[in-house]
């Protein structure tokens, strides 16, 4: 039986592979963007903040990539 280095179960991803999607809860995205939850809903229902998605009746989460891309786009308005 040969030896090998990495184990046989696992199997590497491509180095272009982009990580998985990560989703945050309200308090991370609170903490990131530095609005009030009634802050963010409103600008949500105005378009102009990422909408939410809902996990389940009382569980909702936006994608991590979806609030960076508004903090890069609000901070370049600022500019």
């Amino acid at each position: 039986m040969p030896l090998s280095t990495q184990d046989d179960t696992h199997t590497p991803q491509p180095a272009d592979t982009l990580p998985p999607a990560r989703l945050l809860r309200l308090p991370e995205v609170i903490a990131r963007v530095g609005l009030r939850r009634s802050a963010i809903y409103q600008r949500m229902s105005e378009g102009r903040f990422p909408r939410s998605r809902s996990l389940g009746p009382k569980c909702a989460v936006w994608v991590e990539a979806e609030i960076d891309e508004w903090i890069r786009e609000v901070s370049r308005i600022s500019n």
